[in-house]
Order: C-alpha cells, then structure tokens, then sequence
C-alpha cells in the first residue's frame, strides 16, 4: 500500500472506561503498575507474561475486585504465543483499544564479552517482542475503526548509554526508532491509533533478578561468569533500581500522555540535562564522554523526588 501525503495526528484516546487493554510483561514491574491504573480507569484488560503463576494471581486479585481481567501466558519471543494472544483478547472482548508493549529483561556485561545466548534473549524479548506485537495487533486494531493507541516500552537507554549495557541499550535504542517510525507511518496513512513510547529511567521493579525467567542452562553459564566484579556492578545497578520511582507513578504518567496524545513519555525529570547534552555532542559532532555513575545518581534521585530540583550535569560525562 502506497503511503499518502496525508498528515492528520490521531485523535487522541481520552476516555478509557469500557475499553480493552492488552498488556505484555503484566505479571511485575511497570507492567503491573499498567494493569492496575487500567482496571481504575475502568478498562478491561488481557494480561500476558511468561511467569504464568504470579500472572493468574493477578488477574484473580483484579476479578475478586470486580474488573474484567484474563491472562494469557505469553512469551513474547514466540510469535505464535503472540498471535494466541491476540485470539483470546478478541474471542474475550472483541476488540483492543490499548496496546502496551513491555516485556522487557536485562543483563550486564562489557560488549565483547556478552555470549550470543543473552543476546538472543535480550533482543528476543525486548526488540522482538515488540516485533512480533506490532505485526499482529496493529492490522487487528486498524481493522477496528476506532481510536485506539499503542505504548512500546523503551528506557532512558533508548535515549542515553552505559558502560555493560550493550545489548539492553541496543534493544531500546531499537525500540525507539521502531515507535518513531511506527508513527510516522500511520500518521501518513491516516491511521485512528496513536503512538507513544514509554521512556523511563529506573523504576522499583524486578529487571534486575529477570533472569529468574531463563531455562536452567542459563544459571549454569551466569555462575561461571559472575565473580566480585559483576556482582559489584550489578549491586551499583540494583541501588539505582531502589532509587528508582515507584511503578504506579509511571503509570499515572503513561496514561496522562496517551490522554494528551504525547509520542515520547519520559518519566524521569532528572535525566533531562543528560539528554540534552548527549544530542548537543551529536550535534557539535563531539565524542561521547566518561560515564559519571555520580550525575547518574542525582538524576535518579530527582527522579525519585521532584521536590529535589533538577540534577546538575557539570561539564562532562555521558549520562545513562
């Protein structure tokens, strides 16, 4: 189909009550924090993760409180899984109105040492699973008719670095460009569904222990590799993780944006100065700096508490 020259913006979404969200990575995490801003704002919605267990725990918790809720053990890699997903959420309720693409995992090396297998997996959730999401839903949702909206789940590593993120931070980057271009398109055509994508910094969630979801051979290739210098490394992480905001105020703040039709959705006011500057180096045609784990924290900081002001970014050093 030939793209047209039309450039119309989707109407945004404005009144969630009665309508259907599908939620990937809803069993913890922000994707918790979604499902549950969703049943308050009187949505129903279709849970999928690959942790089936505290899955149906929770969409039992949000029927016993009287909300419209099934789950659907999903791995997002898988796009079979992906295409019953989208069969159980239209034989439940017969349309999808918001699409939250968030599964996401970790893990943390230097770039040359990361083994195809967590490569394999990293993207296979983050950047596929979005992929296999996106294919499937969107014609689904087009066919619809209706206004609906589509959140993919990036990170401030889709916009900023960090030393031993490689893969997770090459699968955000994805992610964006992904979404931006994802709206481009169906801004083009004409489309009734708007696009977000979901930026936010750390987040108190459980990405650090996500590994918990690989098989068994896994564990026995991280204890070969782990010793005191990751394990102090991902101790650095994990405290910023404990900085990090609380889900349901993410959550607050992605359905405040899919209401003002806002593509990017950044959650944390802190890293602003980080942003900038990296696109000022792109701009000035300037080298990435050090990495400044010490600017990092105060940007975690304020994001955790706006009262603290804006964090200071000095006069170098790339942020996260």
């Amino acid at each position: 189909m030939a793209i047209s020259t039309n450039n119309r913006m989707a109407t945004p979404v404005r009144e969630f009550r009665g309508r259907v969200a599908v939620i990937t990575g809803a069993a913890s995490g922000i994707g918790r924090a979604l499902a549950l801003r969703a049943v308050d704002e009187g949505m129903k919605v279709v849970l999928a993760d690959i942790e089936g267990r505290p899955l149906r725990a929770l969409a039992g918790e949000l029927k016993r409180s009287g909300s419209a809720a099934i789950a659907v053990p999903t791995d997002v890699r898988r796009p079979r899984q992906i295409a019953r997903l989208a069969r159980r959420a239209y034989a439940a309720y017969g349309a999808v109105h918001l699409l939250f693409n968030n599964a996401g995992v970790g893990c943390s090396d230097l770039a040359w040492d990361i083994p195809d297998r967590d490569w394999e997996w990293v993207l296979g959730v983050n950047l596929w699973g979005t992929i296999h999401g996106l294919r499937e839903f969107v014609p689904l949702m087009l066919s619809q008719g209706q206004e609906g909206h589509i959140v993919n789940t990036a990170s401030i590593l889709g916009l900023l670095t960090a030393p031993h993120l490689g893969a997770y931070s090459a699968s955000k980057h994805a992610v964006m460009a992904l979404s931006e271009t994802l709206y481009q398109e169906l801004q083009a055509t004409g489309g009734r569904i708007g696009v977000s994508v979901l930026c936010p910094a750390f987040v108190k969630s459980g990405i650090m222990d996500s590994a918990r979801n690989r098989r068994h051979w896994f564990w026995k290739l991280f204890a070969r590799r782990t010793g005191t210098v990751q394990n102090a490394r991902d101790a650095g992480w994990q405290r910023l993780v404990d900085l990090g905001m609380d889900g349901g105020e993410v959550a607050r703040l992605t359905f405040d944006g899919i209401r003002e039709g806002r593509f990017y959705i950044a959650a944390h006011a802190g890293f602003q100065c980080l942003i900038d500057r990296r696109l000022e180096n792109l701009r000035q045609q300037r080298n990435p700096a050090p990495f400044d784990m010490r600017e990092v924290i105060a940007a975690a900081r304020v994001g955790a508490d706006p009262d603290a002001g804006r964090s200071d970014c000095g006069n170098n050093g790339d942020g996260l």
